[in-house]
């Protein structure tokens, strides 16, 4: 029985991040480093930090991730993409040329005999205002057809400047780590989703950038992903456990 792993928030091609092709490589390298073991990968949002398709034009850049993606799934390996709110407007072209199975809603699957809630995790309980109507505009079909009206020299600059400027701001403000099982969004969105589905398992995110793995019920544990920024986490599952992991150069993988 082969591996399933959960990995998110690469934010590749993020401005605010200075260390942007060694960061590429070292998860190219874990991806390397896995596809042998793996049945299936999901890829649960923000992979990139801008990511806009437009008809004829992706953004430039992370050829050696879409390379590696695109070499799994000529492997057999499933290799299943969430949107986040960095990467909302993916449409047929990781599809078509790389092979993933693409997802833009949150999905509960059953996985190896137990029942998993996948998401980004943006739009789930997070009271903030101000998001919620970014949010809203984001996903508008109107806004983005006209998004799409700029040529992509001036949208993807814009794209990649906002996201900056977002993270530089999340830094500033010191969003705590873990601000605890009654106030942690995700958290609490779980708690209330099982009460009218009590047959969930498992409830992975990425989203918030922090590592969380903790038990909901006696049978219902949820996971926070961490990032492949600084943190370099994964969760892995292999039929029988669950795991979550920090992927250290060097060290062979389970």
């Amino acid at each position: 029985m082969k591996n399933v792993y959960f990995l998110s928030d690469a934010h590749l091609g993020s401005l605010a991040i200075p260390h942007q092709r060694m960061q590429e490589r070292r998860l190219v390298r874990f991806l390397d480093s896995i596809k042998e073991k793996a049945a299936a990968i999901y890829l649960l949002g923000d992979m990139f930090d801008f990511w806009y398709e437009y008809k004829y034009v992706v953004p430039k850049g992370f050829t050696r991730f879409l390379g590696k993606i695109s070499e799994l799934t000529d492997m057999g390996v499933e290799v299943h993409y969430f949107t986040g709110n960095h990467d909302i407007w993916a449409y047929e072209y990781l599809e078509k040329e790389c092979g993933v199975i693409l997802h833009k809603q949150p999905e509960t699957t059953e996985i190896y005999g137990k029942e998993f809630f996948l998401a980004h995790g943006d739009g789930m309980g997070d009271p903030n205002k101000s998001f919620k109507v970014i949010r809203a505009i984001f996903h508008n079909k109107v806004c983005q057809w006209l998004f799409s009206a700029l040529h992509p020299r001036w949208g993807v600059s814009f794209g990649l400047t906002w996201a900056k400027h977002s993270y530089i701001k999340h830094k500033e403000t010191d969003e705590p780590t873990y601000m605890g099982e009654n106030k942690e969004h995700l958290v609490l969105f779980a708690k209330q989703y099982i009460e009218e589905h009590p047959n969930i398992d498992y409830f992975i995110f990425g989203h918030r950038h922090i590592e969380l793995d903790i038990n909901l019920q006696r049978h219902v544990r949820l996971m926070i992903l961490g990032d492949w920024i600084s943190q370099f986490t994964y969760a892995v599952y292999d039929g029988e456990h669950m795991f979550l992991e920090e992927y250290v150069e060097g060290e062979s993988q389970p």
